[in-house]
């Protein structure tokens, strides 16, 4: 995901466009839950600098497997350690932030192998996580607001039709929210020595704040289908201040 390159590796965040259609108003998205060291949910959200959280990762699901959460150091999903973080959701909810279950990431076990695979992930996903109902919730009680694609293994089938059986769901009573992160790496990434240098936040394509204000942001948030900025991650959001420095713009 994302741009370019700056300094060192405690300042980087890695970005990519959330596209909300009909909205010119720019929000910021943060990923949380990969490092322990990022604070808590909750602390997350009462910054104030971000209109959407993903909880990252659900990255074991599809082809059979049994789902798994993975949150870093945060909580231990095996024994059932992670229901805690139902009163941090609401919490954030409460505050008008929008709390997003991110599935994929870099390093999960996932796959649909077919499109009844997909319903079937997309049933799993509203009963565990959304309106639905389950004895065995993963986050608690607690009902988030949708669900973000994060994919970036595993085939490029079914995906379409996960996504139209997780929309169907809207019609159930509360919006199932879908966003997506898509990669997309700059051009010059194969050449570009200098970014391997900050392998642990972005791979490549880090864009500096001063780009991205001054550039990107002038050149897309007029049009119709802007929506604001992704960053990845809240550890190193933390380090930077990179959303304090463009929430502004």
């Amino acid at each position: 995901m994302a741009f370019k390159l700056k300094v060192s590796a405690s300042f980087i965040c890695m970005m990519v466009l959330v596209l909300a259609t009909g909205s010119n108003g720019g929000g910021i998205s943060i990923y949380w839950g990969q490092n322990g060291n990022e604070g808590t949910l909750a602390d997350t959200c009462a910054t104030g600098n971000y209109e959407y959280v993903n909880i990252a990762f659900l990255a074991t699901f599809g082809n059979g497997q049994t789902p798994m959460i993975n949150l870093a150091g945060h909580c231990d999903p095996y024994s059932n350690g992670c229901t805690g973080l139902s009163s941090d959701i609401k919490s954030c909810q409460a505050k008008g932030v929008k709390v997003i279950l991110s599935i994929g990431g870099g390093a999960g076990s996932y796959s649909l192998a077919s499109s009844d695979d997909a319903r079937q992930v997309a049933t799993y996903l509203w009963n565990n996580f959304l309106g639905g109902t389950s004895s065995s919730r993963p986050l608690g009680p607690a009902i988030l607001d949708g669900i973000d694609f994060d994919i970036e293994g595993g085939t490029g089938e079914y995906w379409d039709e996960l996504a139209k059986y997780l929309s169907g769901y809207s019609k159930k009573g509360k919006k199932v929210y879908l966003t997506a992160a898509p990669q997309c790496s700059f051009p010059d990434a194969w050449i570009g020595n200098a970014l391997k240098t900050a392998p642990d936040a972005a791979g490549s394509g880090f864009i500096p704040v001063n780009d991205l204000t001054s550039k990107v942001l002038p050149a897309i948030k007029n049009s119709s289908k802007y929506g604001g900025v992704m960053l990845w991650s809240k550890y190193y959001d933390d380090q930077s201040g990179y959303s304090s420095s463009i929430k502004s713009h």
